[in-house]
């Protein structure tokens, strides 16, 4: 009975856990903001501003917490975040039309994605090194395909461009539409991850792979499906970089791996696997967000930021490991 009870405390305080992080965030910078500084922080305008800085890493989330989950990593996610805008620019300044970009970026996201699994699952390396390497693969594509440069566009199809991270009523209730789709997105990917067998199959990988693979679950397809659904998801991610930035820029998205695990990791999941929500991820993703605008408000040098965020990684990584042997104990 007692056994029964600490169990159903611990998975309240898993699911609690993301919400009460963020809450200390925002408390905590709401105690050391001064006062003008704290209102622009909690107003409206701000929280929507939040969002949309939450959408990169929310998309990019869904799929690493699918990856996560299985047991594995994906460290490419920054540089073929990079290639896909760069490739979205370059499409668009060749006369492509806005439906080709997009399926083109995608289909390029999917793509390494693939390549990711099938070496991974198919030749069993560990994850950590093939992102790495694709890691490097990926951006040093993107500087030959934008030349080593920005790749601005044409002043005409810059309104196109950027409607899907465009605020249409700044001081009103609608979002931008890639904040919908976040949202959209997630709804689906909690449904996939807790009510369908194939994410059934992703924790039970997590969990054990080698006793998955006894049970009849054919664990180098699911593996490639989930690289390969993640790879697609990454390359949405490169989208809605693209629509913020309105340019190619194959500098962009360095280090953003490290927000999108760490978002996972405090949203709950298991670096070890068999653990993880979307709820939680998308809640750690906006807490990475809000840590950055909090920073940026109160002017504080890009140093102390990368400080703040590298320490935020470890206390992640630090609280895994607490949740692991409690729930060992």
């Amino acid at each position: 009975m007692e056994q029964t009870r600490y169990g159903n405390l611990q998975k309240l305080l898993n699911l609690l856990g993301p919400f009460l992080i963020l809450a200390f965030v925002m408390v905590f910078f709401a105690i050391i903001m001064p006062g003008d500084v704290r209102d622009t922080f909690f107003s409206a305008y701000n929280f929507k501003l939040i969002l949309t800085h939450t959408v990169v890493v929310a998309i990019a989330s869904l799929g690493m917490t699918m990856i996560i989950v299985s047991g594995g990593i994906d460290l490419s996610v920054g540089s073929v975040v990079a290639l896909t805008s760069v490739l979205g620019a370059v499409l668009i300044n060749s006369g492509y039309s806005m439906a080709m970009m997009i399926l083109a970026i995608l289909g390029t996201g999917a793509l390494i994605g693939l390549v990711n699994g099938l070496i991974i699952s198919g030749f069993r390396m560990t994850p950590f090194i093939v992102t790495l390497g694709m890691l490097g693969i990926a951006r040093g594509l993107a500087k030959k395909l934008a030349d080593n440069q920005t790749v601005n566009l044409p002043d005409i199809t810059l309104p196109s461009v950027g409607f899907l991270m465009k605020d249409p009523d700044p001081n009103g209730f609608f979002v931008a539409p890639g904040i919908a789709i976040v949202i959209d997105l997630a709804i689906i990917m909690a449904l996939v991850l807790n009510r369908s067998v194939f994410g059934r199959y992703i924790f039970a990988i997590g969990s054990n792979e080698a006793t998955a693979r006894l049970c009849g679950i054919r664990t180098r397809l699911v593996k490639l499906s989930i690289y390969t659904l993640s790879g697609m998801f990454v390359g949405l991610a490169g989208l809605m970089q693209f629509s913020r930035l309105r340019q190619g820029d194959p500098s962009t998205a360095v280090g953003i791996e490290l927000d999108i695990i760490a978002a996972v990791v405090i949203g709950g999941a298991s670096l070890n696997g068999g653990t993880g929500s979307i709820l939680g991820s998308m809640i750690g993703a906006l807490t990475m967000a809000v840590l950055r605008s909090g920073s940026t408000q109160i002017d504080w040098p890009n140093y102390v930021q990368e400080i703040i965020i590298g320490t935020v990684i470890i206390l992640a990584v630090g609280l895994d490991k607490w949740r692991e042997s409690r729930s060992r104990q």
